[in-house]
């Protein structure tokens, strides 16, 4: 593919996965750095995303544990909390991987993610979350 068609093929998946949110984040980038947000449609999206071998909702469980793990990352967890949601995976099943993190990540960016869901889920009339154990 050339770079004109590698772009369109990753805002087709960008429009799958992010929606709006995504699209975003590229117009935001547009009067800065519009090379970048060429890159993340082309090649985070065109050519990262799009490959078969993960499903998409694996793929945003991994990036959600990630985006947890290295802190200072709400804006995109806002981003791919929204994702994550768009591709099949349920409230619980995010705050269940926002709990796990905090074993690995420690408490205050598990707990810093999980506001950010909670903004998220209230946003989207999803709250309250029943993840209660038995």
């Amino acid at each position: 593919m050339n770079r004109e068609q590698q772009y369109e093929h990753g805002l087709k998946v960008l429009q799958q996965v992010d929606g709006a949110a995504g699209q975003k984040v590229v117009d935001s980038l547009a009067d800065i750095s519009p090379e970048l947000g060429h890159q993340v449609v082309s090649w985070a999206f065109g050519e990262m995303y799009a490959r078969p071998e993960l499903a998409p909702r694996d793929r945003q469980l991994v990036t959600l544990g990630m985006l947890t793990a290295l802190g200072g990352c709400e804006p995109q967890l806002d981003v791919h909390i929204n994702a994550a949601l768009n591709v099949g995976l349920t409230p619980v099943e995010i705050t269940e991987a926002l709990l796990h993190a905090s074993v690995y990540c420690g408490m205050p960016r598990a707990l810093n993610a999980t506001f950010v869901a909670k903004n998220v889920f209230n946003q989207r009339g999803l709250l309250p979350v029943d993840n209660a154990t038995t």
